[in-house]
């Protein structure tokens, strides 16, 4: 039974220094604060150890994309190596047909353990926001799709996003629920009222708040607000200095707390990769600086960062480290997980899956583990 011991370890919303976890096979046995019950088998004495992260919007990395069947593994494997344990693969707008071929795929690649599950990011979206997206697909949810879909899943759909203004969404979004889907508003004109009445009919997620939604204006609130109000709504964030200002990041952080705010990369296949020419699904995207936009416009189109990335980033935010370090793991692990209705994951706690990342003094990752493996 491996005993791993760390400088700081990160255990029930509390920086623990020094701190230990010893793990059974996958599993978490047992963790605590001070010394080890024994002489650890790893010793981490001026390293950070926090629960693997959880990314519940990403679609691809390395060079590879979820929308493709054969690099699936690649591109969990990069994000993997930057401290994702947990992945639930986005896809994109698409036609029926290639929709469906997706979620097949990605429902493959769920049973196998690459990845966690599948968020299906449109094509249900508005096309006067549909950001990166390709709105000539877009399209109104109708019952005999949703079924289609949720039959190509066979269970592994864990969360869709969708504009609960278009005509359909509020039989969607029963629809969703009652399958156990998670039902998250995005790329949506919607007003403040038409989102309360989709958060009142089940949808609990915000899909990168800010962003492919209208601004908050006082006399038009939108739905920014109208999910950041609501105490079962937790709020997608994507702290990159690119899709939020970072000011934005600590007002939405210090309104809502981190255990309403889930951080996530909304990452393609350029992260990790040189700018240059890219695809997200049909839509050409340019890479430049790092920044992510829909070829010859101003669109940002995803993110090309990892979750180690925003992790650094989020544990800034405040004037106590230790504080913020714990919010940091709430924000990257533990509330992306609960949003999702993930089991033992999310927290170094016994009987949870052994995923675990060592950070060094950098907050750069030095290991990870999965399932009790040393990646």
């Amino acid at each position: 039974m491996p005993l791993i011991r760390a400088g700081t370890v990160v255990l029930g919303g509390r920086a623990c220094r020094p701190g230990w976890v010893q793990i059974a096979g996958a599993q978490i046995l047992a963790c605590g604060d001070g010394a080890p019950p024994g002489q650890p088998d790893r010793d981490f004495p001026d390293c950070l150890v926090v629960p693997g992260f959880v990314d519940m919007h990403v679609h691809g990395g390395g060079g590879a994309s979820y929308l493709d069947a054969e690099r699936i593994g690649e591109a969990a494997a990069f994000h993997r190596r930057h401290g994702t344990t947990t992945t639930l693969a986005s896809l994109v707008t698409a036609a029926p047909g290639p929709l469906i071929a997706g979620v097949r795929a990605l429902a493959d690649a769920t049973r196998s353990g690459t990845i966690a599950g599948i968020h299906l990011e449109g094509p249900w979206l508005s096309t006067a926001r549909c950001g990166a997206h390709d709105p000539a697909q877009m399209r109104d949810p109708e019952p005999a799709e949703i079924d289609e879909v949720l039959a190509a899943g066979e269970g592994t759909i864990r969360m869709v996003t969708l504009a609960p203004e278009r005509p359909g969404s509020s039989e969607a979004i029963r629809r969703f629920t009652d399958a156990g889907v998670v039902v998250a508003v995005g790329h949506t004109d919607a007003t403040y009222e038409r989102t309360h009445q989709a958060i009142a009919l089940g949808a609990t997620v915000g899909t990168h708040l800010f962003n492919a939604m209208p601004p908050l204006h006082h006399r038009a609130p939108g739905p920014a607000l109208a999910l950041l109000e609501h105490p079962d709504v937790i709020v997608e964030l994507i702290p990159d200095g690119v899709h939020v200002h970072p000011a934005a990041v600590h007002a939405v952080v210090r309104a809502a707390g981190p255990d309403r705010v889930a951080v996530i990369t909304d990452a393609i296949a350029a992260a990790g990769c040189d700018d240059g020419a890219y695809r997200l699904g049909a839509v050409r995207i340019d890479v430049e600086s790092g920044v992510a936009r829909v070829h010859a416009t101003s669109t940002i189109a995803g993110s090309t960062a990892t979750m180690d990335q925003l992790f650094r980033t989020v544990s800034r935010l405040g004037p106590d480290a230790d504080a913020a370090l714990a919010a940091a793991v709430r924000m990257t692990s533990t509330t992306p997980a609960r949003a999702l209705g993930l089991q033992r994951v999310g927290a170094l706690r016994a009987g949870y899956d052994a995923n675990l990342v060592v950070l060094d003094r950098e907050l750069r990752v030095a290991a990870v583990m999965t399932r009790g493996v040393w990646r």
